[in-house]
């Protein structure tokens, strides 16, 4: 990351050059209630690579306070992610770890005056606490006693009242022009299982309660989040100083990232998963990191596209080509070359000897020669794309239709001299003979042809699934939670965001494994797909084209 562009980085200098500060402790803490997407990656770099800069630590910690939405499956996955991202966490951490202290925390704030019990409904609350231009109101329970609200935590802590019957209430201020500090909601009744803790609880902390005091507790020294808890801080410092924590962490907010054509909310992207709109949390359209991670996207490009983003204040939307286009800078020189036709049409190359097949030399990468070479078969009978001959075609149509003469790649220069349909007029196959004297690589110079074709020898190919993947959102900036016309993200969605081919590959290729990466010539850059690859038929998601129009 720029030392221009990172003001965080600033602020760590300072606080160590003045002693403010003599070691640098930061967190990544997510809530263990959906999977990572693209954004949560800002954050993994930021936390994890100014701590690794300064010689300092990063806990991963699980903020896992609402046992309703979390789940163990989404804290394997976030492990799983981080550790895929290239970071390794310093200590595995769990808010739910600490719900003794901070229970006693809360006994505290009750001692003090600082915390009350109360029995008005959410609704009610919410109605209590006023707008932005109205100050809220008290609730008539409080000025209950110390004596009185202690003995009612304890009976809720004890499992006495039902859920959402009575709630423990910061004290602070009805009036304050910042609504967080009007008597926020830090405890909560909530009758159900808990992932780490199991049914040891029915009362569990908010999320705006506990988070300091995880900071606090695990010594965080620079508590990174997005500019949206930016209006929190204040609590977030009030939740310290009242708890009279010994560690004072300090609260810094970045801007968001996100990205267009997509969807980053956690509650959306559940919804696309639960209602079967995509292929689960790993779907290769989503901005998951795990689905990037199964479309072939790799870790080093989606941390130099997090660098290239920049650190800020400002919330900002990014093009999603730029990540396509650090994908293609780190694949160029790794991903190994091959062909592979997406939509096969068979060529009989009619004057070829019957029977026989030549392996022919091809590179494996043109642009890192020190990968070497791959032997191709070539005989009477391969496979072209249908998209790569016309009958009828226009000017400067240089490829494949009757009369014209192309060059195979890596082999012989061919021309179509004849058409084969079926019944119903479709093209099924073509007649085409090939000149000898054109084999690649012997330096033949007696003519040249405009048009260079990709295929597979129809002999010795392998049956492979191609999955073409276009944009989740039609609309570049469709990911708002109503549109005015009454419109939802639903409403945006391409319907042609995924294209599935039934084609052929080298068999060079048989033993490519699961996430092993190629670029096809002409198509793109392909994975091997972790989810839908079996024994019999390899499964390849394109990760980006070719070519794009972006430029950084």
């Amino acid at each position: 990351m720029e030392e221009s562009s990172n003001f965080i980085k600033t602020i760590i200098k300072e606080d160590l050059e003045s002693g403010k500060r003599n070691k640098v402790v930061t967190r990544f803490p997510p809530e263990p209630n959906g999977y990572l997407h693209i954004g949560h990656a800002k954050s993994i770099v930021i936390n994890f690579g100014l701590a690794d800069e300064f010689k300092g630590t990063t806990n991963l910690r699980f903020d896992d306070t609402n046992p309703l939405k979390e789940d163990q499956e989404f804290v394997d996955s976030i492990k799983e992610d981080v550790a895929w991202l290239g970071y390794e966490w310093d200590n595995l951490c769990y808010a739910s770890n600490y719900f003794g202290e901070m229970y006693e925390r809360a006994v505290l704030l009750i001692k003090k005056g600082k915390a009350y019990v109360d029995d008005l409904s959410a609704e009610q609350i919410r109605q209590y606490r006023g707008t932005l231009t109205e100050p809220g109101k008290e609730s008539p329970h409080r000025d209950r006693s110390i004596e009185e609200n202690l003995d009612l935590f304890e009976r809720m802590l004890k499992g006495e009242f039902a859920n959402g019957e009575k709630v423990l209430r910061a004290k602070i201020d009805m009036s304050s022009p910042n609504v967080n500090l009007r008597d926020p909601v830090i405890y909560r009744i909530s009758h159900s299982t808990h992932h780490n803790t199991g049914d040891k609880w029915c009362i569990y902390p908010m999320y705006a309660f506990a988070h300091p005091l995880e900071d606090a507790i695990e010594g965080v020294t620079h508590s990174l989040c997005t500019t949206e808890f930016e209006d929190q801080r204040p609590f977030y410092n009030w939740v310290v100083a009242e708890c009279e924590m010994e560690n004072i962490p300090q609260q810094i907010e970045f801007g968001r990232l996100n990205l267009t054509n997509t969807v980053m909310s956690k509650r959306k992207l559940k919804q696309l998963v639960e209602e079967n709109y995509v292929d689960g949390w790993d779907d290769p359209r989503l901005p998951t990191i795990s689905g990037l991670r199964r479309r072939g996207f790799t870790p080093e490009a989606i941390r130099e596209f997090v660098a290239a983003a920049g650190v800020s204040k400002g919330y900002s939307t990014v093009d999603a080509q730029m990540l396509e286009h650090f994908v293609r800078e780190d694949l160029k020189l790794k991903a190994p070359r091959t062909m592979g036709v997406l939509k096969p049409l068979k060529v009989v190359i009619t004057n070829y000897p019957e029977g026989e097949v030549e392996w022919l030399d091809a590179e494996i990468n043109p642009e890192n020669p020190e990968m070497g070479t791959r032997k191709i078969p070539f005989s009477r009978e391969i496979y072209v794309e249908q998209d790569d001959f016309m009958e009828d075609p226009p000017k400067k149509y240089f490829r494949l239709f009757p009369g014209n003469e192309v060059r195979l790649k890596h082999a012989y220069f061919i021309k179509c001299e004849e058409v084969i349909k079926d019944e119903d007029g479709n093209v099924v196959e073509l007649r085409c003979t090939y000149d000898p004297e054109t084999k690649s690589g012997t330096g033949f110079t007696g003519r040249k042809v405009k048009g260079t074709l990709h295929w597979v020898d129809a002999t010795h190919a392998l049956p492979a699934e191609f999955r073409l993947y276009e944009p989740l959102i039609l609309d570049a900036d469709k990911d708002a939670e109503e549109e005015n016309d009454g419109k939802t993200f639903l409403d945006y969605m391409n319907k042609n965001s995924l294209e599935v081919l039934q084609g052929f590959i080298e068999p060079n290729m048989k033993d490519a494994q699961a996430q092993d990466k190629f670029q096809f010539f002409r198509h793109g850059y392909f994975n091997v797909d972790p989810k839908h690859t079996t024994e019999d038929k390899l499964v390849f998601n394109r990760i980006v084209s070719l070519k794009s129009s972006f430029k950084l």
